[in-house]
């Protein structure tokens, strides 16, 4: 859902975040990861505990990559600090996934596939799929393997979605300021009328 109720522009348009290719990345990665943890790591070892600790910290990582976007979409028109702070801290927490998926592959002796495979190529081409979701990319969830480098291939291009948002919203906060230069000019304006 999208602000756009505002009458001053005090509070500009915010929300939205469901349009945002990030999110909808995000979103996927979070599905996927669920399906993932569930599939290769929950239910190979339910008695040990590192494994299960392991699956928490996957899944809580995912869902912190797709809820921070949200948050920040939603408090972006009262704070662009907290806006920037929550899609960093989102892309942070999409770094940390990406290792857990790259520390299971070389734990379990499987490949990365690097960058010129086929089959990466393949899973990144899915991304212009129109109206994709976690289902598009369920054929490459058979083995831990596929699932892995899949994963790994999608937060690949989730964290170049959020680099190049970080740079918008950096930008945008250098050109034209935040919520409370809007304030102080709006204020300004009213009071010389």
């Amino acid at each position: 859902m999208t602000n756009t109720t505002n009458k001053t522009n005090l509070i500009p348009p915010h929300g939205g975040y469901r349009n945002l290719k990030s999110y909808q990345m995000a979103e996927i990665i979070y599905d996927l990861t669920q399906t993932f943890c569930k599939k290769f790591i929950y239910s190979s070892y339910t008695s040990n505990r590192t494994y299960t600790r392991t699956y928490d910290q996957m899944v809580q990582a995912a869902r912190s990559g797709k809820q921070n976007i949200a948050e920040a979409s939603v408090d972006s028109g009262t704070s662009k600090k907290i806006e920037l702070k929550l899609v960093g801290i989102a892309r942070g927490s999409l770094e940390e996934l990406l290792q857990d998926y790259e520390d299971y592959l070389r734990q379990n002796n499987l490949p990365l596939w690097p960058p010129e495979d086929l089959l990466v190529k393949k899973v990144r081409s899915l991304c212009y799929v129109p109206n994709k979701s976690y289902t598009t990319y369920m054929s490459y969830m058979g083995s831990p393997e596929g699932a892995a480098n899949t994963l790994i291939c999608l937060i690949h291009q989730a964290n170049y979605l959020l680099d190049r948002q970080l740079n918008t919203l950096q930008n945008d906060f250098l050109e034209n300021g935040g919520f409370t230069e809007r304030l102080y000019k709006m204020r300004k304006e009213h009071n010389e009328k």
